[in-house]
């Protein structure tokens, strides 16, 4: 072989040992939290950068409590249709796959938990309904979103060969179960200390109809993007909670206090949010009636003298309408008390003490201006007639005129004011 020959052969095999290192890639992804649009945005786009970059599998590590089954089904489909193999990862030690966490880990093409780790639980969330509709259609709703769900992880589970029977009880009897006991029934492949406990695990796995090769391979973390981050950092009840707060403060306030301007702007925008958001996450009508007949009752015990009544049954009406606020039973839309009990504190003292003030000072008599001379008393300082005469009052002169003659010195009433001429009528002594 000839010296030009052995260079180029050479630089071939580097070529391809680059190419080869390049393409020996892992996407890594974090999920910690609930599953909601700004979730399924973000798994969608890693899949998608995903295979641009030929990479080897994307690992989902995943911790949730539960999400919408909304943004589930779109998680979903993009496993379904992904070309690359997607590896969700239940980790670390104590995290969690509940509801739409369950249905997530089973479409995955390799379904794995770190070792004291729990999935389970996913009877499907109730969106928007209350206690007080009719006890029939808030059935009935309820369970055809229930065989929805049972069908849905059924086939979920058909299609990636793993426990149908579990999965059914995931959601009829919101069964849970350890990594140990996903394992032996088959609901998990894999049991994995840590990723590259995991990625050691994965070397070699066929994965639609080829084989893995992950052992030494270079872990690539796909980060949110910054809108990612606010839109689900703002995807949480809590968030939509102190909007409607702010909401409620800043309309009110500006109500109660015209002029301000700012705290009617800001409780605009926070409303708008508020209403948003209210599109999305299950809110309980219930809970929002329990909060607005609050408002009615803070404000009504302004103006009735009821020495605080009304304001009792508000703090207690909020509180309730705070704890109905959203679907108690997922734990992802639990409104914490540490939370609750402020924020009813904090609203019973803002009506009772800004809004209170404010609407007090409204109802006061005018204290500046010509209106304030109304009804004051002064002598007359020169004989006032039909068109003529001068009385002495706040300091300054006025000119003054009255129906019948007035002496000098005789007491009158301002009963008028016209311009710089007072209109005035005797004093009865």
């Amino acid at each position: 072989m000839t010296r030009q020959a052995a260079i180029v052969v050479a630089g071939l095999a580097l070529s391809a040992a680059g190419l080869y290192a390049q393409a020996n890639r892992v996407g890594l992804i974090r999920i910690d939290g609930a599953i909601g649009p700004a979730t399924a945005s973000y798994i969608s786009r890693a899949i998608d950068y995903a295979s641009a970059q030929n990479l080897r599998c994307l690992v989902i590590q995943l911790h949730t409590p539960g999400g919408l089954l909304e943004s589930t089904e779109v998680i979903v489909q993009k496993f379904f249709a992904s070309k690359v193999p997607v590896v969700v990862y239940v980790a670390p030690d104590g995290a969690t796959a509940g509801s739409a966490g369950v249905f997530i880990t089973l479409a995955a093409d390799v379904a794995a938990m770190a070792p004291t780790t729990s999935i389970g639980a996913a009877h499907p969330v109730t969106v928007g309904g209350s206690p007080g509709e009719a006890a029939k259609p808030d059935d009935t709703m309820k369970q055809k979103l229930e065989q929805y769900a049972t069908s849905y992880i059924e086939a979920i589970a058909a299609k990636r060969h793993r426990n149908v029977e579990w999965a059914r009880q995931s959601v009829r009897e919101s069964a849970a179960i350890t990594a140990d006991k996903a394992l032996e029934l088959h609901v998990i492949d894999i049991i994995a200390a840590d990723l590259p406990d995991l990625l050691r695990r994965l070397d070699g796995r066929q994965v639609n109809g080829r084989a893995l090769s992950t052992a030494n391979a270079e872990v690539m973390d796909i980060p949110m993007t910054a809108g990612e981050r606010v839109f689900q950092l703002l995807w949480r009840p809590e968030v939509m909670f102190l909007l409607m707060l702010i909401a409620m403060y800043g309309i009110i306030g500006e109500l109660s206090n015209p002029g301000a301007i700012l705290p009617g702007v800001a409780g605009a925008i926070a409303l708008i949010l508020a209403l948003y958001m209210a599109a999305i996450l299950p809110v309980n009508i219930a809970g929002v009636a329990l909060i607005v007949l609050a408002l009615a009752l803070f404000v009504a015990d302004i103006f009735t003298p009821t020495h605080g009544v009304l304001t009792a049954g508000g703090i207690i009406a909020f509180f309730l309408g705070s704890l109905m606020l959203f679907d108690r039973a997922e734990p992802a839309f639990r409104l914490s008390l540490g939370l609750i009990i402020p924020a009813t504190l904090v609203t019973a003292a803002f009506f009772a003490f800004v809004v209170g003030a404010g609407l007090r000072a409204q109802r006061l008599p005018v204290a500046v201006g010509t209106v304030t001379l109304l009804g004051k008393t002064t002598a007359a300082v020169s004989r006032i007639d039909g068109r003529d005469g001068k009385v002495f009052v706040d300091g300054e002169y006025w000119n003054a005129v009255c129906e019948t003659p007035i002496e000098p010195g005789e007491l009158v009433e301002i009963v008028g004011v016209d311009g710089l001429t007072l209109t005035v009528q005797r004093k009865n002594r």
